[in-house]
């Protein structure tokens, strides 16, 4: 029997440990019951299985046929979001606040689907499988916390490779396996600043040191910035999305507050961004006699894809399921991911598999929506994909 054939005989079993999953969304790096779900799941297949210390990550090692062979790591991302859910979907989350509205459940249900096919083959192995069941993708760089506990070492030796898979509800067709060498996604970081003045009364600003024209134009002039310092084939994105000041229309506040998102394709542009908003915010913040705290903080690095692995990995979609299930992405995404902290260790590669539950991608909602809806019928082909890669992988000459 092929691998995909034994997948399609376990889509539903699959299909209904992703709804289990999406009905008790947990987020953060501590999620006991998501743990102890997919426990459950892998009990009785022929793993190594520890636990995390500093979070509620699963790490189960398949021992092949073949001692001291290559090593390949699989991971699938376990957390939800702080979003409340509006789909309607019968199986929808039942903790309040709470939802897989980044098909995080689909991840976690697919790896399990691809460590029960491995296990099934455990002795055609010529190598070892670590399956990376990860919380705190969402902010919490858990991908940094497993690392640390040894998650790329767990067959003993380092890994050869490491793919990853995600689902995405709109954009691409169903079914559809997308991703491109060099930077898939962006890197991330924060910038967080604080304009200090003086309070005082609406009536009479120039007896107070008004902070919150000096933000306003802070937040204008990081735009110009980046348009006039950066060049447009090494992109640079800057977002404010919370800016606080004041209390009451007639009182001046003593502080003004913002914080933005900047993505960078390459460790260059991040740090020359670095430097220029600071720079930016110092020097407004003097112009108008006032103060300013500036903190810029490192998130996750460019995720990058290993160019021989995504070729691999390309070659073998389109093995599986035909030329038209891959496709090429033109362009990296300015998302993040903290997977690219594996692949900053080991080469491998990182696909996105197009789970759209309507028929019409381009109007779909998007991951991280309240209305995002994901299709759980692509999971037994993200499971044998999964296995594939680690199979044909440990195959090959390390």
């Amino acid at each position: 029997m092929s691998l995909q054939s034994d997948a399609a005989a376990i889509q539903d079993e699959l299909a209904a440990l992703r709804r289990e999953l999406h009905q008790t969304p947990e987020i953060g790096l501590h999620l006991p019951r998501t743990q102890q779900t997919v426990l459950s799941a892998l009990d009785g297949l022929p793993l190594e299985i520890g636990t995390g210390k500093a979070l509620s990550s699963v790490t189960a090692v398949l021992r092949g046929g073949v001692a001291g062979g290559p090593v390949v790591v699989l991971r699938g991302d376990m957390d939800a979001l702080p979003v409340v859910e509006r789909t309607g979907e019968e199986f929808t989350s039942k903790n309040p606040g709470a939802m897989h509205a980044c098909g995080h459940d689909l991840h976690t249900a697919g790896l399990v689907g691809a460590a029960r096919l491995l296990s099934a083959r455990r002795a055609e192995l010529p190598g070892d499988v670590v399956f990376m069941f990860q919380p705190g993708e969402e902010g919490f760089d858990g991908a940094g916390h497993m690392i640390a506990e040894g998650v790329l070492d767990a067959a003993g030796r380092p890994a050869n490779a490491a793919y990853g898979l995600h689902v995405v509800s709109n954009e691409y067709e169903r079914g559809v396996f997308s991703a491109r060498p060099g930077p898939l996604m962006a890197g991330s970081a924060g910038l967080f600043v604080k304009v200090v003045g003086a309070g005082g009364h609406g009536s009479r600003p120039h007896g107070a040191r008004d902070p919150i024209p000096a933000a306003c134009e802070m937040v204008t002039a990081l735009q110009t910035m980046v348009t006039r310092e950066f060049d447009v084939f090494d992109p640079v994105v800057v977002t404010v999305g919370v800016l606080q000041a004041g209390t009451k229309r007639n009182i001046i506040p003593d502080d003004a507050l913002f914080e933005a998102t900047v993505r960078t394709f390459s460790a260059r542009a991040r740090e020359k961004v670095r430097a220029a908003s600071v720079r930016v915010c110092r020097g407004i913040a003097a112009a108008h006699g006032l103060d300013v705290e500036v903190r810029f903080e490192d998130e996750y690095p460019v995720t990058v894809n290993n160019a021989d692995e995504t070729d691999f990995l390309a070659g073998t979609v389109r093995d599986l399921y035909g030329d038209d299930r891959y496709l090429d992405m033109a362009d990296p995404i300015t998302g993040s991911e903290d997977f690219s902290r594996v692949l900053d260790r080991v080469p491998g590669a990182f696909v996105f598999l197009g789970a759209c539950a309507s028929d019409d991608p381009e109007t779909a909602a998007s991951n991280h929506s309240p209305l995002a809806r994901f299709d759980d019928s692509v999971l037994a082909d993200g499971a044998a994909l999964l296995a594939e890669l680690a199979m044909r992988r440990l195959s090959r000459t390390s």
